[in-house]
């Protein structure tokens, strides 16, 4: 299998298959390669590493960092789970629409979130693993967020009654942040 990055329906969330390869005794894979990611069009640099595991129900997000963007490339080691990346850049011809898609540590998926986007997923198994490298570190003075259940984003999270922590039910819809507080289309 080959190295595959597929463009989904938001300007610039890409789907990211890895080279695989599996036998008797387990598999391989490499989780990025510089070089080789770039030859297909990703570019970034990234500087931090996360390490988040969680039970299942879980919802983390929407979250996302204003002065300090960080672009995301998010895997699942162990589980699965619904990722989700929300285009909150003002004057983007996609504002406020959303895309997903299942990450498992069978399917071995990665997906890239760029800058001007807010992140989130829940958890579908009964336990997940989930590493994302980052473009820029991360600034706890800079943390922002979304109400998670926004009903005009409308997205179709596959968890009833998920496990949200107090700071993500107290998150603004996205027609209540001020329009200096979200990212604009174009910055990079």
């Amino acid at each position: 299998m080959e190295l595959s990055i597929t463009n989904l329906s938001l300007d610039g969330v890409r789907l990211i298959r890895p080279v695989y390869h599996g036998d008797q005794r387990g598999y391989f894979l490499e989780t990025h390669h510089s070089r080789k990611y770039a030859e297909l069009g990703l570019t970034e640099t990234f500087v931090q590493d996360n390490h988040s595991r969680s039970v299942g129900g879980t919802l983390r997000g929407l979250h996302f960092q204003l002065h300090h963007p960080q672009a995301k490339l998010v895997m699942v080691t162990r589980g699965a789970i619904w990722d989700v990346a929300v285009d909150i850049r003002r004057g983007s011809p996609t504002f406020g629409k959303w895309v997903g898609d299942e990450l498992t540590d069978e399917n071995h998926a990665q997906l890239f979130i760029p800058r001007g986007f807010a992140h989130g997923f829940c958890v579908l198994s009964e336990t997940a693993d989930v590493l994302y490298k980052c473009t820029d570190y991360y600034d706890p003075t800079d943390d922002h967020g979304l109400l998670w259940s926004d009903p005009e984003l409308a997205i179709a999270w596959p968890v009833s009654n998920p496990l949200v922590s107090g700071k993500d039910i107290r998150q603004p819809r996205l027609c209540d942040v001020a329009a200096d507080q979200l990212p604009a289309y174009g910055d990079r």
